[in-house]
């Protein structure tokens, strides 16, 4: 293969390399397990979901970070004047305290996530843990009267959360730890009715799997004959929620433990921060067919409904919309 004068091969650059290195070594797996384990075992109850940010509809860590980043950014920018050691050695006490909740949502969020992920979290999580030692050290010598050294281990410890802050965007945006991976769905499954089978084809209680627009589908046929449908795999990090369990109207991802209810794919139990897309189902023909809720067949129709109900008979003296 020939290149041209002046032109070289584009080749990845070593930061991305050494990523890529770091998602593979599967050295320091034993202390991730166990740490993940024990941040699993942990008695949290109900204030896991809190931490998860199931409450905030996304992953609760990245805007609890702000605080402690804001706070040491700001007082490394006050380190830079005289006279404002006062000023900056409270930015860096607000930071320390600030930075407990943040890695606590961090830690349980990262306790939910696939071994790449965790590897690289590991190195996210000890740069973190060595800027908050580094800021520790900066506030003592600057209670002490030592400003010009708390100045010098604060900008160590700002030097550290940017290392930090660099893994963790690799594992939200390269690795997408915490976004949603169902959002897809309703930019791929096209408008109406989809066949998806016979009504025999669904055993009452049974999880199915279905593709409709080789989007996965989950089909639940309940004892009475009511049909659900969800998108299947699961919004936290793409589990198959065909092979999960189904009791009391909802389903459980079997990888992580997500429960999504069934009716409306509403997410009752984290890890998972958002939703399951659901479908509307319809019997038509002794078959099961499925659509997303809003697309343009079921707008004409709410519209009509909504029309007939405002008409003065009530019969629908409205435009008619076929």
């Amino acid at each position: 293969m020939s290149m041209k004068p002046g032109r070289r091969l584009m080749r990845q650059n070593r930061i991305l390399r050494l990523l890529d290195a770091l998602e593979r070594d599967s050295r320091a797996d034993a202390v991730v397990n166990a740490l993940g384990r024990g941040v699993q075992a942990l008695p949290l109850g109900s204030a896991r979901d809190l931490l998860h940010g199931r409450w905030l509809g996304h992953p609760l860590h990245p805007m609890s970070v702000q605080l402690p980043i804001g706070c040491w950014m700001s007082a490394a920018v006050l380190d830079l004047r005289r006279g404002r050691s006062r000023e900056a050695t409270l930015l860096v006490g607000v930071g320390l305290a600030a930075a407990a909740p943040a890695a606590a949502s961090g830690a349980v969020d990262w306790a939910e996530l696939h071994e790449e992920q965790k590897r690289v979290g590991l190195v996210h999580a000890l740069a973190n843990v060595t800027a908050v030692g580094l800021y520790g050290v900066s506030l003592v010598r600057r209670l002490q009267g030592r400003t010009g050294s708390g100045r010098a281990y604060g900008f160590l410890g700002l030097t550290a959360v940017g290392l930090g802050g660099m893994l963790g965007g690799h594992m939200a945006y390269r690795q997408a730890a915490g976004a949603n991976h169902a959002e897809e769905v309703s930019h791929l499954v096209t408008e109406g009715w989809h066949r998806v089978g016979a009504v025999a084809d669904f055993p009452a209680g049974q999880p199915v799997r279905r593709v409709v627009d080789d989007v996965p589908v989950l089909v639940v046929r309940e004892t009475g004959g009511t049909v659900h449908a969800l998108a299947e795999r699961c919004s936290h990090l793409s589990g198959p929620l065909a092979d999960g369990a189904v009791a009391d109207g909802c389903v459980t991802c079997p990888w992580h433990g997500s429960v999504f209810r069934l009716s409306d794919g509403w997410n009752v139990r984290g890890p998972a921060t958002a939703p399951q897309p659901a479908f509307e189902t319809r019997i038509a023909d002794g078959h099961v067919e499925v659509r997303l809720p809003g697309d343009g067949e079921s707008l004409a129709r709410d519209l009509e409904a909504a029309l007939a109900a405002a008409s003065p008979d009530g019969r629908g003296s409205g435009p008619d919309l076929h």
